[in-house]
């Protein structure tokens, strides 16, 4: 497993992990989002860049109607000149929405995050995670998740960006058991050695690989470098499992 990834490679399921930081030449700006899925719904999915969006879309449009398709289906990551925007739903959108209205990364979550919850997907009311990073540099992350007594708990997490450093929040705890256990805690630490989005990508795609015996839960990962956001300079990599296993 990649050393600089044990943070991730030592979850067993994780669900949908978001990664943000700087690569080590300090020349650009880093955002990763990662799919694992346990169900046939949920694996049926890739990821697929088009028109300054990194969407969630089906590859088996039967499969993915077992599911519920307002979870599953969604805008996961924006790069504009305002900066970028990531999620694991279609709160993407309101993080979008409110890009360039501010100087802080964590006021913008706050703000464009207050009006949703945890998914409606019991038992496992997943959290919804998001994040982004401002042309000023400026990043945070954001979990929504449901307390033991049905309560909404919200964490807003802003951080400095370091060259060769960088964040991670997941949906869980790592643990493969239902039911599934929300990520809490302090945000994970990840060590970026990458100077390009495919050898991230391919880092965080070996870092979700199974250990021998056990379930392989990947379905995609999509990872940025962004040399100056407000040109959009973004650099995007995609690795999708079941394209990768045709090939």
């Amino acid at each position: 497993m990649p050393k600089d990834l044990e943070n991730l490679s030592s979850k067993e399921y994780p669900g949908r992990i978001i990664i943000l930081g700087q690569d080590s030449t300090d020349k650009n700006v880093v955002s990763a989002y990662a799919i694992t899925g346990r169900s046939p719904s949920s694996q049926a999915r890739k990821l697929e860049y088009e028109q300054d969006t990194v969407w969630v879309k089906p590859t088996d449009r039967e499969l993915l109607g077992v599911g519920n398709i307002d979870l599953l289906i969604y805008p996961s990551m924006f790069c504009l000149s305002q900066g970028i925007a990531v999620s694991n739903g279609k709160q993407t959108v309101d993080v979008m929405a409110c890009l360039g209205q501010g100087e802080s990364a964590a006021e913008i979550l706050a703000f464009a995050l207050k009006k949703w919850d945890y998914e409606p997907d019991a038992p496992a009311y997943t959290p919804r995670i998001s994040g982004c990073v401002l042309p000023n540099k400026s990043a945070a992350l954001s979990i929504i998740r449901r307390a033991p007594n049905g309560a909404t708990l919200r964490n807003v997490y802003e951080f400095p960006l370091v060259p060769g450093e960088g964040k991670m929040i997941m949906t869980y705890e790592g643990e493969n058991r239902d039911p599934l256990p929300s990520f809490t805690g302090e945000l994970l630490d990840v060590d970026i050695k990458s100077t390009s989005p495919q050898d991230f990508s391919e880092n965080i795609y070996k870092a979700l690989k199974p250990t021998r015996g056990g379930m392989d839960f990947r379905v995609a990962v999509a990872c940025v470098f962004a040399q100056d956001i407000e040109s959009k300079k973004f650099n995007i990599q995609i690795i999708n499992r079941i394209e990768r296993e045709k090939n």
